[in-house]
């Protein structure tokens, strides 16, 4: 490698005492360097002369492509760099919604305004897919409801949403600053069969054991919008995260919990085998984020 550095100064200079010069080494060695170079090529690069020299036809060949290969080596090093520090390359990640104004679009929001040569990937799917495909290393992390505790991976508390009630705008509890769940006691309650609604179906049936009649709980395989929509036409009622409440939908309320002990907790999950730096910068400003909002 030195050899080739030494040859290209001399290509720039075409002088042997001034490209030493220029690279801040005895003459002699880069003519003993140069001159090995050609011996080992079986080429003559360069065609020496009083004043200097002057570079062969297979020499100009041999610069060219020399230093296009250098430059590529000089930015695969770069780029290479700015791997391991984080500063590109690209994060798969895993979600049951991303909702405008919620934590984690703020949170994205913000790596990439301090990242912008990360790619973000995002997918948007059940807990239980979502972490299939981080298991088949498809996701580097994905966001779930609640606190997990796999033993296969790392799980970390980043945010916590106070819970609302999903009701229609024409509902006799709609004009209350809040509710308590004994006000809900006979209503038919509607969950998904993805996104947050296994967890959901479990909090509903927490909040409301040992009431009798048993809670009504009704599952469709919908998304979130269809959801709210049977909510405004009447079907029943829901649960939802503050983020969640923070999306439009027409004819429904969302009214918090007065009732509820603790804010819904949201954690992240991923693979202790991840040692992307990408990652770590989306973790720590997850934790700074959640450390702000906690002061607020």
């Amino acid at each position: 490698m030195v050899a080739l550095v030494q040859t290209l100064a001399v290509a720039e200079y075409l002088n042997f005492r001034h490209a030493a010069n220029a690279l801040g080494v005895a003459q002699s060695s880069v003519s003993a360097r140069v001159k090995a170079l050609e011996e080992d090529l079986g080429i003559l690069l360069f065609e020496r002369h009083a004043r200097g020299v002057r570079l062969t036809e297979a020499g100009r060949q041999f610069v060219a492509q020399v230093s296009a290969g250098i430059d590529q080596l000089d930015h695969a090093v770069k780029t290479a760099g700015r791997a391991a520090s984080g500063e590109q390359g690209r994060l798969r990640i895993g979600a049951h919604a991303l909702i405008p104004g919620g934590f984690l679009a703020g949170l994205l929001a913000g790596y990439r305004e301090d990242h912008p040569g990360i790619e973000i990937d995002i997918t948007e799917g059940t807990a239980r897919d979502t972490m299939m495909r981080l298991r088949a290393d498809e996701l580097d992390i994905v966001f779930v409801a609640g606190t997990p505790e796999p033993p296969d991976f790392h799980a970390r508390r980043i945010w916590a949403e106070p819970l609302f009630a999903a009701l229609p705008n024409d509902h006799h509890l709609a004009d209350r600053p809040a509710v308590m769940w004994a006000n809900l006691t006979q209503e038919t309650f509607l969950v998904r069969h993805g996104g947050t609604g296994p967890q959901a179906y479990d909090h509903i049936l927490l909040r409301l054991s040992g009431q009798w009649p048993a809670p009504s709980i009704q599952r469709f395989d919908v998304g979130r919008s269809a959801l709210l929509s049977m909510v405004a036409q009447g079907f029943g009622v829901t649960i939802v995260g503050r983020d969640a409440s923070l999306a439009p939908a027409s004819g429904v309320v969302f009214v918090p919990f007065s009732d509820e002990p603790e804010p819904v907790a949201f954690s992240a999950v991923w693979s202790p085998s991840n040692r992307s730096a990408a990652l770590r910068n989306l973790l720590d400003l997850a934790a700074a984020m959640e450390r702000q909002a906690r002061k607020v």
